[in-house]
């Protein structure tokens, strides 16, 4: 199943961190630290990019997108999963930690190209 233009243009723009992953989050105090990707991206994508970063732990995958399904269950949070996915798997070639990522992200960007629809 083909995705329409309409489908691939981000609509909602928001700003975000840019680069949410566990790294740039501290505990037990939350703060969020690495604010030099900060500006306007795809509605969900922050809570996208913290997602990919979880999908090698199914449990944890599990609560991330639980906890963030009011905007990663919209066709805005699966075209920011979708850009997430874009920006990682290219990454995958420069540096390890991305090429760890990519056998996690691949599959998933596949389920959302073939389940666009679903919901």
């Amino acid at each position: 199943m083909r995705w329409s233009a309409n489908e691939i243009t981000v609509h909602h723009w928001t700003l975000a961190h840019g680069d949410l992953h566990w790294a740039n989050l501290t505990s037990p105090e939350l703060t969020i630290l690495d604010w030099e990707g900060f500006g306007p991206a795809p509605h969900g994508f922050d809570a996208a990019h913290l997602y990919a970063y979880t999908l090698p732990g199914q449990e944890l995958a599990a609560r991330v997108r639980d906890t963030f399904s009011d905007v990663l269950a919209t066709g805005a949070g699966r075209l920011a999963e979708l850009t997430v996915a874009v920006i990682l798997l290219e990454a995958a070639d420069r540096d390890p930690i991305h090429a760890r990522l990519a056998p996690h992200v691949r599959p998933h960007a596949q389920w959302l190209l073939e389940h666009h629809r679903d919901s």
